[in-house]
């Protein structure tokens, strides 16, 4: 139950004429495995924490580098050589006390991700991919399906981005019927490819919006959708999505 002090905090989206305070209730009983720590991560952390998720699971093996820090706003100069998950997870925390947030400071991967996934570890109720890679996004997307559990997925290059939202439960299609060949591909990178702040931003606050409307059922998620978007003219484009016969992760 909320208390007058959540109340006070969440007025703004509680007034929403859609946004009940079962809603509100659900989002503080979640948790949501966040996936990188980096551009994607950062807004989608801080903004899932300030809407009142109830835990976050911050999960990134990389340290901060200098050239990280136009990007990934809470990393200062003092923080450079230091693992990324941790500061996140102590900036956030000192900032939103009441969401409680793990770090794991360490890459996950199909030997690692049923540990962090199993049973009898603490409920994962979705998957937030701010992964840099493919073999991290394959990974991810496997546990999601074995799991039945939400995966929303961003990424951003250049002045591009992509966002989508697989759901095994709901029978969508999964990320690798998407990209169905995982062997010798590789993603562009914003270090190889070059990205503007505000790009991963802008994705990543958008991610952490598809994060709510799973895990509350407001609004409409992009359920089997692709969204395309190009912020050097602002165009956009949305994509549906097939489930593909013979898909080595989802069919059958």
């Amino acid at each position: 139950m909320l208390s007058d002090t959540d109340l006070e905090r969440y007025s703004r989206q509680l007034m929403l004429p859609d946004f009940s305070i079962d809603q509100q209730e659900r989002l503080a009983a979640s948790r949501v495995l966040v996936v990188g720590c980096g551009g994607l991560g950062h807004p989608l952390a801080l903004y899932l924490a300030g809407a009142g998720i109830g835990q976050l699971v911050l999960a990134d093996g990389d340290c901060v580098e200098r050239s990280n820090l136009p990007r990934q706003l809470l990393f200062g100069e003092e923080h450079l050589g230091m693992r990324k998950a941790e500061v996140l997870a102590q900036r956030l925390g000192g900032q939103f006390p009441d969401c409680g947030i793990t770090a794991l400071p360490r890459h996950l991967d199909d030997a690692s991700l049923p540990e962090v996934l199993a049973e009898d570890a603490p409920r994962i109720d979705l998957i937030a991919d701010c992964s840099d890679n493919y073999a991290a996004r394959f990974a991810l997307n496997r546990a999601a399906v074995r799991m039945r559990l939400p995966l929303v997925s961003a990424s951003a290059v250049r002045a591009e981005g992509q966002l989508a939202v697989f759901d095994a439960q709901r029978g969508t299609p999964c990320y690798r019927c998407v990209y169905p060949d995982s062997s010798g591909v590789v993603a562009q990178s914003c270090r190889d490819s070059g990205v503007l702040g505000p790009v991963v931003g802008v994705l990543g606050t958008l991610q952490a919006l598809e994060v709510i409307k799973c895990l509350t059922g407001w609004g409409e998620a992009l359920y089997g959708t692709l969204l395309y978007l190009d912020l050097r003219d602002a165009s956009q484009r949305r994509l549906a999505l097939e489930r593909r016969a013979g898909c080595p992760d989802c069919a059958g």
